[in-house]
C-alpha cells in the first residue's frame, strides 16, 4: 500500500511496488483476450467444426452472458471470503476451460468451454478492483484503475497479432493454447498480491443471484436467437411459439421485467437492513446512470463492429486471420492509446465534454465507414474510419469506468466491479448477438428481393436453393453449393452478383443503425459529472452523493 510521509513539512506518497499490478493486469488480459480471439479464429471454426459464423458467436454471447450474470455474486463472493482467495479459484478454473477450448473436438465443446470461462470472468472482473484498492491507494490508485482499462486494449491488440499470425499459419487452437500457460503465470503471480481476509459476515443473496441470472440470461438468449426464431412471428426454426409470436422478443421482455424486479427487490433488502446483491448506492445518482447507460453503448458497438469486421474479411471475403488481424490493427492500436493517454486531458475537460466528444467521434466514423466501404478492408478511408472510432470508443471505456470509480467510496469498490463487468459483458453479448441477427436479416431481406427482380434466378432454380436459411458465404463456397442444382454458368454468375452486392449493402446499412445509436448516446453523456479532477469527491462525500440521490 501506499503511505503519506511527512519530509520537512510536504507530504509525500510512499510508492507501492508495481509488480502485483502485473497479475492484476494479466488477470485482465486473459479474459480480453479469450473473447477477442474468438472473431480471429472465426473461419477456423466454421472450417473445423462445420457450422455456420453465427455459430462462433454463440461462443462470444455465452461467455460474455454468464459473466455478466453471475459476476454481482462473484463481488459478493469475494467480499466474503477475500478477492484474493477466489481470484486464485478462478484463475484455475480459467485454466481449465482453456484446456477444453483449445482441444474442443465439437462446437458444443467449444460453446461449453466458453461458458465456464464466462463464470471464471464473473468472478475475476469484480476481484480486479478490489485488489487494486487493497494495494493502492491515492495517485497510484487512479493509474492502476487507468492500466486496467489499457490491459484490456492491449490484449485485444495482442490476441489480433498473435491470432492472426498462429491462425494463418498454424491453427485456431494455439491461439488458445497460449491461455493455459499465461493462467498458470497469474497464478504464480497473485502470491506477489497483498493478502485479504474477507468478511465473513456478508450475506450472499440468493434471491438476487436468481433474478439478475435470470433476467440477463432472458436478454441474451432473446437477443442472440432473434434471427433464427424470428424478429416478431415464430420461424419454422423456433422451438415454440405463443400465438405464433417468436419466443425471442419474449425472451427480452421477460429479461426486463426480471431486472426490474431485481431491482425491486434489492430496494427491499437495502430497507430492510440486509446485504443486498448490489449495492444501489453505485448507481442511484442521474450521473451514474447515464455513466453506465453510455458505458452499455459503447461497448455494445464495439462488439458489433468486432464481430462485422471479421465476418466480412474472413466469411465473406475468404481471406486469412492474418489480414484480420492487419484490417483491424490500426483500430485496436488506437483504442489501447486513446484509453492510456485520455487520463491527460482530464484537468482541461470535464467527464461531459469528453463523452460527447467521445460519442460525436464514434457517429463520424460509423456513417464515414457505411459510405466508403467496398469489398477491400485495406482501403486507407476504411482504416482512418477505424482510427476514428477507436480514439472515442477508447477514451469512452476509461473515462465511464472512473466516473463510477470516483462517484462511489472505497468500501465499495467491489461493487462497482461487478456492475462494470455486468454492464460490459451484457453489452457484448446484446451488441455481438444484434450485430449477428441484423446482419443477416439484412442480407436475406436484400437478397431475396433482389433474387425476386432477377428474371435469370428462375423459381425452378429457386426451388433448388434452401432460402429460408440464407447466411454470409464467400462466392467460392456458393459456386460449390450451386454445382448441385441444375443452374446454368449464366445463373451460377448472377448469383454470385446478388450475393457480392447483397452482403455489401448489408454491411452498410447495418453500420449506419450504428451510427444512429452512436449518435442516440450522446443523450445520456450529456449527463455526466460536469466536474474536473480537483473535484472529484472524496471517499466520504461521495458516499453521501450516493445517499442523497
Amino acid at each position: 500500500m501506499t503511505q503519506t510521509i511527512s519530509i520537512g513539512g510536504i507530504h509525500q506518497e510512499e510508492r507501492a511496488s508495481w509488480i502485483p499490478m502485473i497479475a492484476i493486469a494479466l488477470g485482465q488480459m486473459i479474459m480480453s483476450f479469450n473473447v477477442a480471439s474468438l472473431p480471429v479464429a472465426m473461419g477456423g471454426m466454421v472450417k473445423s467444426f462445420g457450422v455456420p459464423p453465427t455459430t462462433v458467436a454463440t461462443g462470444i454471447v455465452a461467455y460474455s452472458m454468464l459473466v455478466a450474470g453471475f459476476v454481482m455474486l462473484g463481488a459478493k463472493l469475494a467480499q466474503r471470503y477475500g478477492a484474493l482467495q477466489v481470484f486464485r479459484a478462478a484463475v484455475v478454473l480459467f485454466f481449465i476451460s482453456q484446456v477444453m477450448m483449445t482441444f474442443s473436438p465439437t462446437a458444443v465443446v467449444m460453446i461449453t468451454a466458453q461458458a465456464l470461462c464466462g463464470a471464471a470472468g464473473a468472478v475475476i472482473v469484480p476481484s480486479l478492483v478490489a485488489l487494486i484498492a487493497e494495494n493502492y491507494t491515492g495517485r497510484q490508485q487512479a493509474t492502476a484503475v487507468g492500466a486496467l482499462g489499457s490491459a484490456r486494449a492491449a490484449a485485444g491488440v495482442l490476441a489480433f497479432i498473435i491470432g492472426g499470425i498462429l491462425g494463418t499459419y498454424i491453427g485456431w487452437r494455439p491461439v488458445f493454447g497460449i491461455l493455459i500457460a499465461v493462467s498458470a503465470i497469474v497464478f504464480l503471480l497473485s502470491f506477489r498480491l497483498k493478502r485479504d481476509h474477507g468478511r465473513p459476515d456478508v450475506e450472499v443473496d440468493i434471491v438476487g443471484v436468481i433474478l439478475a441470472a435470470a433476467a440477463i440470461i432472458c436478454i441474451s438468449f432473446g437477443f442472440n436467437n432473434l434471427n433464427r426464431w424470428g424478429l416478431v412471428l415464430a420461424s419454422p426454426n423456433a422451438p415454440f411459439s405463443l400465438l405464433g409470436l417468436s419466443p425471442a422478443p419474449i425472451l427480452i421482455v421477460a429479461g426486463i421485467v426480471l431486472g426490474q424486479a431485481f431491482l425491486m427487490w434489492t430496494h427491499k433488502r437495502e430497507e430492510a437492513g440486509k446485504t443486498p446483491l448490489l449495492a444501489l448506492q453505485v448507481i442511484d445518482s442521474p450521473e451514474e446512470r447515464a455513466a453506465v447507460y453510455a458505458m452499455f453503448t459503447v461497448v455494445a458497438l464495439e462488439a458489433a463492429l468486432n464481430f462485422s469486421v471479421p465476418l466480412y474479411i474472413q466469411i465473406v471475403q475468404g481471406r486469412s486471420p492474418i489480414a484480420t488481424a492487419v484490417a483491424m490493427m490500426p483500430f485496436n492500436l488506437t483504442v489501447f492509446f486513446a484509453a492510456m493517454l485520455i487520463v491527460h486531458v482530464y484537468d482541461k475537460l470535464t467527464p461531459r465534454q469528453i463523452g460527447r466528444a467521445g460519442f460525436f467521434l464514434c457517429t463520424v466514423a460509423l456513417l464515414w465507414l457505411a459510405f466508403v466501404v467496398r469489398n477491400d478492408w485495406s482501403e486507407v478511408p476504411v482504416l482512418l474510419g477505424l482510427v476514428v472510432f477507436g480514439i472515442g470508443q477508447g477514451a469512452l471505456v476509461t473515462l465511464l469506468f472512473n466516473v463510477l470509480v470516483t462517484a462511489s467510496p472505497k468500501e465499495l469498490a467491489g461493487d462497482v466491479g461487478s456492475l462494470r463487468g455486468t454492464t460490459n459483458n451484457l453489452a457484448a453479448a446484446v451488441g455481438t448477438a444484434v450485430a449477428g441477427a441484423l446482419l443477416v436479416g439484412l442480407l436475406s431481406a436484400i437478397a431475396l428481393s433482389s433474387i425476386a427482380a432477377s428474371p435469370k434466378l428462375t423459381p425452378e432454380l429457386q426451388a433448388q436453393v434452401d432460402l429460408d436459411n440464407i447466411n454470409f458465404v464467400s462466392n467460392d463456397r456458393l459456386r460449390t453449393a450451386l454445382e448441385g442444382t441444375s443452374a446454368t454458368p449464366q445463373q451460377v454468375e448472377e448469383a454470385v452478383r446478388v450475393n457480392t452486392e447483397a452482403r455489401l449493402r448489408a454491411l452498410k446499412i447495418g453500420l449506419l443503425i450504428m451510427a444512429g445509436l452512436a449518435l442516440l448516446a450522446i443523450i445520456p453523456a450529456g449527463r455526466l459529472p460536469n466536474y474536473r479532477p480537483g473535484e472529484i469527491p472524496s471517499d466520504e462525500t461521495a458516499g453521501e452523493h450516493g445517499q442523497s440521490s
